[in-house]
C-alpha cells in the first residue's frame, strides 16, 4: 500500500450508485497497521499504570491472530467483542481484522436478553468476552468462548498469508448497533471503504492531504466514549494511522476522573459528547486542575448550543477557537459533516458543512419549514444484518430521519427529527428548536423537550431545565417567547439544579425523562381526583 495518498477525487459507481472517492486510496483497514512502524516504540494505549506501545499492539494483534486462526476463525466469519474499553479490546479488535473475520462490536450495557438476541442474530464463530462480559453468557452457552486477555509480548508482528482474503474495499469490515433508546438495536453492516474513506477525508479537511507519515507529529488524547461505537473505531483506526496516544478512563466516564487524566498525561486532545463536557465544566475540580494542556475539542453525537460553546471557552481558554463539531450517524458511518473552532463560532449551532466526498441534500416534509436530510456517501452502510428493510433509496440516498437547513455556502443546521415530533393542536413542534431556544439563555446548562399528552390538544409541550443559577419558569418562559412562535413555548416547566439523565450513549435520555414525568402526572392527578371524591 502507498504511504503517499493525495485529494485526487474521481466518481466511482458502485452497482448502478455513483460515488464520490479519492483516486488514491487504501483498500482495507488492517494494512494500516503498516503505519505502526512510523511511531513502534510510542505509547498507544494508556490505562491506569498499563502502558501498549504501537509495538505492542502490531505483536499483540498478531499472537491473537494466530489464536483467532488456530480457534476456527476463517475470512468472512463474525468474532464478538463484549467488554468496556481496555488494552484488550483494542489488540483483539486488530486481530480480527487482520485474518479477516468481521469483529461484531457488542454493546457491554447490554441485558442478558439483548445480548443473546444479537448472537442469534450474528450466529458468531467466536466471542470474545471480558470477565463481566463473561458473566452474562449462560453457563452452558452454546457460543464458543475465546481468551479475552491479549499479549502484546509475541516475538513476532507477522501472520501466515491467507489467500482467501479478499481485497476488495466494499466487503464487511465491521458490524456495530445503533443506539437508540427506543426499539431493538439493528446491526449496521460497514464496509472497509467506511472508515477509509472517512480517515481520508479528515485529513483533507484539516490539510493533511497529500499524506505522508511524519513522526514527529502525533497527539495525546483522551477516550471517554465506548469503543463499541462508530467514534470509538474511528478514534482506533486514526491513532494508528497519525501516531495518537489513546488515554483510556477505568470504565463509565466520570468527570472527576476525566479532569485528574487531563492533567496527569498533559491530554491535548479531547472527543466527546456535548453531555459529558458539560459535566466536566459543572465538577467542582474543574478550576483547580491544571487542564491547560487541553488545546483542541471535538464535539458530536447530539446538538451543540452557543451556549456550551461558550461555557467551554470561558472555563478551558486554552481551547479558545479549536472546538469542532459535525454531523453523523452510524448508518452513515458516522460522520458527513464537520465544522472547524471558527465556524463554531461564527456561525451558532451550525454542524459544518458537507465532506469532500459526501452529498448532501433535504427534501421537504409536510407540515413543516425545514426539509429532512439526505446524504449520500461511500462511507454509508451495507444493509442492516438479518433484515430487508433500508433508509438508502434505489439512487444511493440515505434518509437519515433529521430535519435541517442549510444556508447559500452549505453549512448545514439541524432542527430536529421527522419521527421525533409534538403536534400541538395541528401545530407541529421540533423539540430540538425549542431545546435550542432555551439552552441559548445565560445561566441554562441543559434543556430537555418532549410532548405529553393532552385532552384537547392531544400534545403538549414539556420541557426540563437544568440552571446553574435562580433561574425561575417565568424568566425563561419569557425569553423563549422572543424566538419561538407561541405555539411551541412549553405549557409545562420543570426547573432542577441537579444534571438530566443519560443513556449508554452519553446523551440526554429523554424517554426516561418523559416516562418519569408522565407517571408523577398520573400519581398528582390521582391523589387530586382521590381528594375531590365525595
Amino acid at each position: 500500500m502507498s504511504s503517499y495518498w493525495d485529494k485526487s477525487i474521481t466518481v466511482t459507481r458502485f452497482g448502478n450508485i455513483p460515488y464520490r472517492m479519492y483516486e488514491n486510496r487504501p483498500r482495507r483497514i488492517d494494512s494500516l497497521l503498516s503505519f505502526a512502524h512510523n511511531w513502534i516504540n510510542r505509547s498507544h494505549i494508556i490505562q491506569g499504570e498499563r502502558i501498549v506501545t504501537f509495538a505492542g499492539l502490531l505483536h499483540g494483534s498478531a499472537e491473537k491472530g494466530r489464536v483467532l486462526i488456530d480457534a476456527g476463525v476463517s475470512c468472512g466469519d463474525h468474532v464478538v467483542l463484549l467488554g468496556w474499553n481496555s488494552p484488550d479490546w483494542v489488540i483483539n479488535f486488530w486481530a480480527c481484522l487482520r485474518v479477516g473475520a468481521i469483529p461484531v462490536l457488542a454493546n457491554a450495557w447490554w441485558s442478558d436478553a439483548e445480548l443473546a438476541q444479537a448472537l442469534d442474530l450474528l450466529q458468531p464463530r467466536l466471542v470474545l468476552a471480558d470477565r463481566h462480559g463473561a458473566g452474562k453468557l449462560a453457563p452452558q452457552s452454546r457460543w464458543a468462548i475465546g481468551p479475552w486477555d491479549a499479549n502484546e509480548k509475541s516475538d513476532s508482528v507477522a501472520l501466515p498469508p491467507n489467500p482467501s482474503v479478499s481485497l476488495s474495499e466494499h466487503d464487511p469490515a465491521v458490524i456495530i448497533f445503533t443506539s437508540g433508546t427506543q426499539g431493538r438495536a439493528k446491526a449496521v453492516v460497514l464496509p472497509h471503504r467506511t472508515f477509509l474513506a472517512n480517515q481520508q477525508m479528515l485529513l483533507h479537511v484539516t490539510r493533511r492531504l497529500p499524506y505522508k507519515p511524519d513522526p514527529a507529529t502525533g497527539d495525546i488524547g483522551l477516550h471517554t466514549g465506548p469503543l463499541f461505537h462508530i467514534g470509538g473505531v474511528h478514534a482506533l483506526i486514526r491513532a494508528v494511522l497519525v501516531g495518537n496516544t489513546l488515554v483510556f478512563g477505568k470504565g463509565r466516564f466520570e468527570p472527576g476522573e476525566a479532569l485528574e487524566l487531563i492533567e496527569r498525561h498533559r491530554i491535548v486532545r479531547w472527543a466527546a459528547v456535548p453531555t459529558m463536557a458539560t459535566r466536566l465544566l459543572e465538577h467542582p475540580e474543574v478550576h483547580r486542575r491544571d487542564i491547560s494542556s487541553l488545546t483542541a475539542m471535538t464535539l458530536g453525537g447530539a446538538p451543540v448550543h452557543p451556549e456550551l460553546l461558550r461555557r467551554i471557552r470561558t472555563t478551558v481558554p486554552s481551547v479558545q477557537a479549536r472546538i469542532a463539531t459535525g454531523y453523523g450517524l452510524s448508518e452513515n458511518g458516522g460522520q458527513a459533516t464537520t465544522a472547524s473552532g471558527k465556524e463554531t463560532s461564527d456561525l451558532a449551532g451550525t454542524t459544518g458543512r458537507p465532506m469532500p466526498l459526501v452529498e448532501l441534500k433535504t427534501i421537504s416534509v409536510p407540515g413543516l419549514p425545514d426539509g429532512e436530510i439526505l446524504i449520500r456517501s461511500p462511507t454509508q452502510m451495507l444493509r442492516y444484518y438479518g433484515s430487508d428493510e433500508s433508509p438508502i433509496d434505489l439512487e444511493g440516498w440515505l434518509h437519515t430521519g433529521d430535519l435541517g437547513k442549510q444556508n447559500v455556502d452549505g453549512y448545514l443546521w439541524i432542527t430536529g427529527r421527522c419521527k421525533d415530533l409534538i403536534i400541538r393542536g395541528g401545530e407541529n413542534i421540533a423539540p430540538a428548536a425549542v431545546e435550542q431556544a432555551i439552552a441559548a439563555i445565560p445561566g441554562v446548562t441543559e434543556a430537555a423537550v418532549f410532548g405529553v399528552p393532552h385532552a384537547d390538544l392531544g400534545e403538549e409541550v414539556m420541557a426540563v431545565v437544568v440552571v446553574e443559577d435562580d433561574l425561575s419558569a417565568s424568566q425563561i418562559e419569557r425569553q423563549v417567547r422572543k424566538g419561538l412562535a407561541s405555539f411551541a413555548v412549553p405549557s409545562l416547566w420543570h426547573i432542577q439544579k441537579e444534571p438530566l439523565p443519560v443513556n449508554q450513549t452519553g446523551k440526554i435520555d429523554k424517554t426516561r425523562l418523559r416516562r418519569h414525568h408522565l407517571a408523577l402526572r398520573s400519581s398528582a392527578e390521582s391523589a387530586a381526583s382521590e381528594f375531590a371524591r365525595p
